[in-house]
């Protein structure tokens, strides 16, 4: 059972939960697919579910590691190439991008208990954002590529849904 939003919780926290419940099904949508189904190019601009988590997993250290001054490790981020970060190298193993994605989370969470909402950072296009502007972005950038995700999905092998059923 997915995690639910608190229908009296505090702003941060429901923002939070919110978030991670988007999250949760980026895992869930790469599960007991083998490394072939995972790198399918499904569109004609080559999405893959992959790719999908590589990127997510570069936005989460750049809005929230970046934005507010924290160290990241280096990210696939490209000038001359604005999709670098969807793309998985064939030296990129599947377990490498899921624990990307694993430690852009726990650095994101670590930053997320330590500020609060109107804490202010400055984003990579150099306007000021506040925490709180950040949670919603990420909110929408994680749900929009999820259902992105839910689609190439289905195209692999059917399955179909947007959060694990109880």
């Amino acid at each position: 059972m997915s995690q639910r939003v608190p229908f009296t919780g505090a702003e941060k926290e429901s923002l939070h939960v919110s978030l991670d419940r988007h999250r949760d099904v980026v895992l869930w949508k790469v599960e007991g697919l083998d490394d072939e189904q995972l790198r399918r190019p499904m569109t004609p601009s080559g999405t893959n579910l992959l790719g999908l988590v590589k990127h997510l997993a570069a936005v989460e250290y750049g809005w929230f590691c970046q934005t507010f001054g924290r160290k990241t490790e280096p990210l696939p981020f490209d000038e001359d190439d604005e999709n670098a970060d969807l793309r998985v190298t064939p030296e990129e193993t599947t377990a490498d991008i899921l624990a990307f994605y694993g430690r852009a989370r726990a650095a994101a969470d670590k930053v997320i208990d330590e500020l609060g909402l109107d804490d202010v950072g400055t984003a990579w296009f150099g306007e000021t954002v506040s925490m709180r502007w950040v949670l919603i972005h990420m909110i929408e950038e994680t749900a929009r590529h999820v259902g992105h995700m839910d689609i190439v999905r289905e195209l692999i092998d059917g399955a179909t849904g947007d959060h694990r059923r109880g």
